[in-house]
């Protein structure tokens, strides 16, 4: 069951693969802002998913971050989200990204619970 003040926490380790370099949103080799909405998203979507009803699903619709820290390889970025909006069918997440040495970022995410089916046929172009 989906309740304000539910948490959830994900957590990766910077690598090539995930700086701004490999992502192309930069020139650095640190966490990349995409890396760093990707895990946000995935934080709040594995928080919520074992408390939907089988065929549903949520999806991401809006991020409203700041990322205010470089994080080098090898560090590891932990993001913590809280469930702190429910409205109807709309949940909004605050989201705090973290490493060893503090605050990487911060802000909202609000994802849309979706019937997957349904979602999938309006993606592909069927009514």
């Amino acid at each position: 069951m989906l309740e304000i003040g539910m948490k959830g926490s994900a957590e990766t380790v910077v690598t090539i693969d995930n700086t701004a370099k490999a992502f192309t949103s930069g020139a650095l080799e640190v966490f990349a802002t995409p890396a760093m909405i990707s895990l946000m998203e995935e934080t709040c979507w594995k928080m919520i998913q074992p408390e939907l009803e089988e065929g549903l699903g949520s999806v991401g619709t809006k991020v409203n971050v700041s990322h205010t820290a470089p994080s080098a390889i090898g560090k590891t970025v932990v993001c913590e989200a809280t469930l702190i909006e429910i409205d109807g069918r709309r949940l909004t997440f605050e989201v705090v990204c973290s490493d060893e040495n503090g605050m990487v970022g911060m802000g909202t995410h609000e994802r849309f619970i979706i019937n997957n089916e349904k979602f999938m046929a309006k993606a592909e172009g069927k009514k």
